[in-house]
């Protein structure tokens, strides 16, 4: 009886606990649209990978790094310029760069090394990619976390 008993009990909490926890996720508010006040921010690279074609399999690029690269940010000014900073572990020689960055629609570009088509963006966590970088049908998948 006793086992019975915990049993529905169990179940009604487990029930109760899916039921409660689920809310409906905010879709389109306008502090997470990619536009650049809302991109503006430091980033650190959190992934990095490359796939030959798209049914590839997907190399982790981010293991060939070194460990000084893997800590540097990146912070985006609305202004539309860049600090590219080498933190945390810092390499030799220490790499250091500034300059104008840009938005249209959802293409990044920049005078360095931020360029590609954002495929999400979640006021946490930006994906872009760039294309055809080595052979023809690749991709290359960069994720990015705010700091």
């Amino acid at each position: 009886m006793k086992t019975k008993t915990m049993k529905q009990t169990l179940m009604s909490l487990a029930v109760s606990g899916l039921f409660f926890s689920c809310q409906k996720e905010k879709s389109g508010s306008p502090e997470c649209s990619i536009n650049v006040a809302s991109l503006s921010g430091g980033y650190k690279l959190t992934a990095l990978q490359y796939k030959s074609t798209a049914t590839a399999a997907a190399v982790d690029y981010l293991a060939f790094m070194d460990a000084c690269e893997k800590d540097d940010i990146i912070t985006l000014d609305s202004k539309g310029t860049y600090d590219y900073n080498d933190a945390g572990t810092i390499c030799t020689p220490e790499k250091k760069e500034h300059g104008t960055w840009q938005l249209n629609g959802n293409i990044l570009t920049s005078d360095g090394t931020l360029n590609g088509t954002i495929a999400s963006y979640d006021c946490k966590t930006l994906i872009y990619y760039v294309e055809n970088t080595i052979v023809p049908g690749d991709r290359l998948t960069f994720t990015m976390a705010k700091q």
